[in-house]
């Protein structure tokens, strides 16, 4: 194994499979290395090292060179010895470096082939690797066959053992982001922004968009001639219903741009609870709301805050009511309260989060003062959430000793909905190809 021979292989190495020399190199010499201790023996004190430049091995034992004729002898042993260890290092540095290019591809869109499906997972062939497509991060509903074309994003890229695992996604939303980008040029352009985007995957998506050039409708440009752009990614998506609105840096003017398509009469900020108050007509609750919560929800997702939907009429109720029962602390004065409920503290859970300093900004009480309110506060919620279990116990026993299963009460929509609510939901009708929703 001569100079010009292990520059030679090295080379050819390196070109064909994008190893790195240095990696082959150690590879060649982990060979040798491994040989001459066969022969030798283990107790020896062996080195061996390939000159970079020229290719030149050379060998020591025990601080002794090892002469060129068993040297030679050495590499013919090695011949074996190298193929096996330079078809793991090979492995290995081919693992590394799709290891690498795959994870600077980590929610991007790819375009792959199903070559195999299971209950649990699906597989999809794409570029050099089958990545894996687990039924949990499939659109509900959607199936594949063996051969059909998926585009999904690149979810999670793991080593394992000498391959790596690449995990896809169809229900995270960056892909619906990545297909904005594909389908619709002012979007891969960035002559238009997608600023937000909340998606129900399999059921709907709000996307918040906005443009850099004030003759362009951002909207419009999104849906296309008669929904011809937004069409093509709701095929793509199972017939996911889509709602692209205006964004706005103004809350005020966001939430109402998000809440569509229902029509809001105010909104109330509340930044002490991180919360807004939307307020609507008692036709518009329903729609503002959406299907088992699906409107309000995705909508607070999209502009990051909680929303709570309600009627004018509904919130003097809750005014009076939060009023009242905040005054029963004895140190809260009716002032104070209504101070507390302007911000939008509605309820004794509300009231046990507040900061002990914002109290004091609204009200002339002491920093022990404070602390009792709050101590107050958490003692009620907890009474209150102790009260609505055995509430619900009892309606449960009740329904029980009916034998009458079916006979239960409809869940009504909750009209508090956390930005970051979990997003396992029913699913709506697929809308018609210019069911879209414009800001």
């Amino acid at each position: 194994m001569n100079g010009p021979e292990v520059l030679r292989i090295v080379d050819a190495i390196h070109r064909d499979k994008k190893i790195d020399e240095e990696i082959v190199f150690e590879g060649i010499e982990q060979a040798i290395l491994s040989a001459a201790r066969k022969h030798y023996g283990e107790d020896c004190a062996l080195v061996v090292s390939i000159e970079r430049k020229s290719g030149q091995v050379t060998a020591t034992i025990d601080g002794a060179p090892i002469p060129e004729e068993e040297l030679s002898i050495l590499g013919r042993i090695a011949a074996q010895t190298a193929k096996q260890v330079m078809i793991q290092k090979i492995r290995e540095a081919e693992r590394d470096t799709l290891f690498d290019e795959y994870s600077e591809r980590r929610t991007h869109l790819i375009t792959g082939m199903v070559t195999r499906v299971d209950q649990a997972v699906t597989t999809v062939q794409f570029d050099k690797v089958e990545a894996l497509l687990p039924r949990s991060e499939q659109i509900p509903g959607e199936s594949h066959k063996v051969g059909d074309r998926v585009r999904a994003i690149v979810l999670e890229v793991r080593k394992q053992g000498t391959r790596i695992k690449v995990v896809l996604s169809r229900k995270h939303p960056d892909l619906v982001r990545r297909l904005f980008e594909v389908e619709i040029p002012e979007v891969a352009e960035r002559i238009i922004e997608v600023r937000s985007l909340s998606r129900e995957a399999g059921y709907r998506s709000k996307v918040a968009v906005t443009c850099y050039d004030n003759s362009i409708d951002p909207v419009g440009a999104c849906v296309g001639v008669r929904g011809t752009r937004i069409k093509t990614i709701i095929d793509e998506l199972d017939g996911e219903r889509i709602d692209i609105v205006r964004w706005n840096d103004s809350l005020p003017v966001l939430i109402p741009n998000a809440l569509q398509p229902a029509e809001v009469e105010d909104v109330i900020m509340c930044p002490m609870l991180g919360k807004v108050i939307v307020l609507v007509r008692e036709d518009q609750l329903s729609l503002a709301i959406g299907k088992m919560g699906q409107n309000v929800r995705l909508a607070s997702k999209l502009v990051g805050w909680d929303i709570d939907v309600m009627t004018r009429e509904e919130l003097d109720q809750q005014l009076d009511r939060s009023v009242q029962a905040f005054s029963q602390i004895p140190q809260v004065t009716e002032d104070l309260a209504e101070a507390l409920v302007s911000q939008g503290f509605f309820s004794f859970d509300d009231l046990s989060v507040i900061e002990p300093d914002h109290l004091q900004e609204l009200s002339s009480l002491s920093a022990e003062e404070c602390d009792a309110i709050v101590a107050r506060a958490e003692e009620e919620s907890e009474r209150e959430e102790q009260e609505a279990k055995v509430r619900k116990a009892a309606e449960k026993a009740e329904r029980d000793a009916s034998g009458k299963p079916g006979d239960k009460k409809p869940a009504s929509n909750r009209r508090t909905i956390p930005a970051k609510e979990a997003e396992t939901k029913p699913k709506e009708e697929a809308p018609s190809d210019n069911e879209k929703t414009e800001g």
